[in-house]
C-alpha cells in the first residue's frame, strides 16, 4: 500500500512539473521569443515578424504627423528599425479586418528593398506614394490575391508617405524612413 501511494505521487508530481515547464515556455512572448539571439540573428528580413527589427519612439515628425493625424491602423507612435537588412517585407491587409500595412512604420538604409506582401485579408488593395515622399511608387490596380507581392528599392534617403487608395479613408496608411 505504501508503494502505491508513494508512485502515485510521483506520477502526480512529474505530471505537475512538466505541466508547469510547458506553461512556463508559453509565458515568453507572442512567437516564444523571449528576444534574445541564439543564432546569427538573422531572419531573412521579414518584416512581418517581430524578431527582425525593434519598434522604437523616434519617429520623424513628418511620418509621425502623417500617421497619428490620419488615424493610422496599428500606429501607436513608434517605428521599427530594419537598418542593417538588405530586404523587408510589409504586410498588406494586416489588422484585425485587413485596414493595415504591417507594420504602419519603418525605417531602412538607402538601398534597402521593400517588399509589400499581401495577405488576403481585406479584400483589395494596393501601395502608392504621397505626393510629398522622395521616391514615387504605385503597385497598380488594387488586388486581393495573397501572396502577391509588389517591392521598392529605395536608393536614395528621404521620408516615404503611402496609402491604399480603397482603404486610405480607413486608416490604410505607411511611412519609410530612409537613412543614409
Amino acid at each position: 500500500m505504501a508503494n502505491d501511494l508513494s508512485r502515485r505521487r510521483y506520477v502526480a508530481g512529474t505530471a505537475a512539473a512538466l505541466t508547469t515547464g510547458a506553461l512556463a515556455g508559453c509565458s515568453g512572448g507572442s512567437d516564444g521569443d523571449s528576444g534574445s539571439s541564439d543564432g546569427d540573428g538573422s531572419d531573412g528580413g521579414d518584416a512581418g515578424s517581430d524578431s527582425a527589427g525593434d519598434p522604437v519612439d523616434d519617429v520623424p515628425s513628418e511620418i509621425d504627423d502623417y500617421l497619428s493625424e490620419n488615424d493610422a491602423t496599428l500606429y501607436e507612435g513608434t517605428i521599427v528599425d530594419y537598418t542593417g537588412e538588405d530586404e523587408v517585407t510589409v504586410d498588406v491587409g494586416a489588422g484585425d479586418i485587413g485596414f493595415a500595412f504591417g507594420p504602419p512604420a519603418i525605417r531602412i538604409d538607402a538601398g534597402t528593398t521593400v517588399v509589400w506582401e499581401w495577405t488576403g485579408e481585406g479584400g483589395a488593395h494596393n501601395v502608392v506614394s504621397e505626393d510629398a515622399s522622395a521616391t514615387q511608387f504605385d503597385s497598380g490596380d488594387p488586388v486581393d490575391e495573397q501572396g502577391y507581392t509588389f517591392e521598392e528599392t529605395f536608393e536614395e534617403a528621404g521620408i516615404q508617405l503611402y496609402y491604399c487608395t480603397p482603404h486610405r479613408g480607413n486608416g490604410k496608411l505607411g511611412g519609410i524612413d530612409v537613412v543614409a
